[in-house]
């Protein structure tokens, strides 16, 4: 198993372990769901080695899942059952139902997936017989299942991402357009005040080019409007977040904002559920990528795995060490929010971390590797104050 697997196995939730008594699995048969937007195929595999079985097809609705769930209870007399399916767009209504119902359920990752080199035919029967007999097995790795309320910050976190891609997209197009037609700022700064006053003067030949900027420039302040209202609802929503102490003890950090500090948990949730700062480094794809055989060890690129959203935020927060550290007057504001411990520790970081970077320019390595180094580190940082935050034992180094 390779490291990035098995930090996934190692960091799902603590309710899979608990479901099993100290004598073994309790499970008296493991069922196998593909899940699609109108339909789920559903195969049984019971204790022994005999081949899944495949029950065959039912609505994807919640009355056609309750029948299942009662039909199977009644078949096995009410014994534990665990379902499994696969994380994808149809969400986890499926695992809350089954949850629900008193018996089991997980939404396993799909590339984590055990395959078949040899085995070129892929139809929803034969997927929801491989899931069944998979989890008999134990070879699935589940993900973590947000809670209701966790998975509603995410998805407004994830809105406000997206609007933001919307906003770089309109901005991209309409300085494309002033380009090709020779119209350059000569400003310091773009998408400020003084540079939309300079695009109020800018004028074209024929009327329809005037109207085609006058849409991109409308597109622009559109996107930013939406941008700025998702923003204002995540500062409103902060307040009744059960994680708010962590999220206000996070932004001591240095480049960690109120966005950064709410993407990294709407996605993780507590992140001191990781059992180390190594843990949680590995699992968001920061650390290298290994390629070992025999007596040769070939370390290449960061793996990738885990989470995009927070690995690109804590890239982005990295840029910001390449500065001398100090004490600015909106990170103390920020610090002076939390406890002492909480702000030594964010002081230290801030010390460490940029001294990190200009040791690593140092060396001739390219800007983007050291970022990317120094933002491994930080997420070593920032799940040492979350255990602080949240009064969980952590070690004296975080990026041990």
């Amino acid at each position: 198993m390779t490291q990035s697997n098995a930090t996934h196995q190692a960091v799902v939730e603590r309710t899979v372990a608990e479901r099993l008594n100290a004598a073994g699995d309790v499970h008296a048969a493991y069922i196998g769901l593909d899940v699609h937007k109108a339909s789920i195929s559903v195969a049984i595999a019971e204790a022994g080695r005999q081949a899944p079985e495949f029950r065959g097809e039912i609505p994807n609705e919640p009355k056609a899942i309750d029948k299942l769930i009662r039909q199977l209870s009644e078949r096995f007399a009410g014994q534990p059952l665990l379902f499994s399916y696969e994380a994808g767009p149809c969400g986890y209504g499926v695992y809350h139902q089954v949850q629900a119902s008193g018996h089991d359920c997980e939404v396993v990752a799909p590339s984590l997936i055990p395959r078949r080199a040899g085995d070129r035919v892929k139809t929803d029967r034969r997927d929801a017989q491989m899931l069944a007999r998979l989890s008999r097995s134990g070879e699935l790795t589940p993900v973590w299942v947000p809670t209701p309320e966790q998975e509603a910050i995410r998805d407004l976190t994830r809105a406000r991402e997206d609007m933001k891609a919307i906003e770089l997209k309109a901005r991209q197009r309409l300085g494309a357009f002033l380009l090709r037609h020779g119209k350059v700022y000569g400003g310091k700064s773009k998408w400020v005040p003084v540079h939309f006053r300079w695009l109020e003067t800018v004028r074209f030949d024929t009327p329809v080019q005037q109207l085609v900027l006058e849409e991109y420039v409308e597109a622009v302040k559109e996107a930013q409007r939406r941008v700025a209202g998702l923003e204002k609802q995540m500062a409103a929503a902060l307040s009744s977040w059960s994680l708010a102490p962590v999220v206000e003890a996070l932004m001591a950090m240095r480049g960690i904002g109120l966005i950064t500090a709410m993407t990294v948990l709407a996605e993780l949730g507590d992140i001191s559920r990781f059992d180390s700062p190594r843990q949680l480094m590995a699992y968001l794809g920061l650390v290298p990528s290994e390629h070992s055989s025999g007596g040769s060890r070939r370390q290449g690129g960061i793996t990738k795995t885990g989470n995009g959203h927070v690995r690109r935020v804590l890239v982005e927060a990295a840029w910001n060490y390449r500065f001398p550290a100090r004490k600015t007057r909106i990170i103390q504001q920020r610090a002076e929010r939390t406890s002492p411990t909480v702000q030594a520790m964010a002081w230290e970081a801030q010390k460490r971390l940029c001294g990190r970077y200009r040791r690593l320019a140092a060396t001739g390595k390219l800007k983007q590797q050291v970022t990317t180094a120094v933002a491994r580190e930080l997420a070593g940082f920032l799940w040492a104050i979350a255990c602080e935050a949240m009064g969980k034992p952590h070690g004296s180094r975080a990026t041990a």
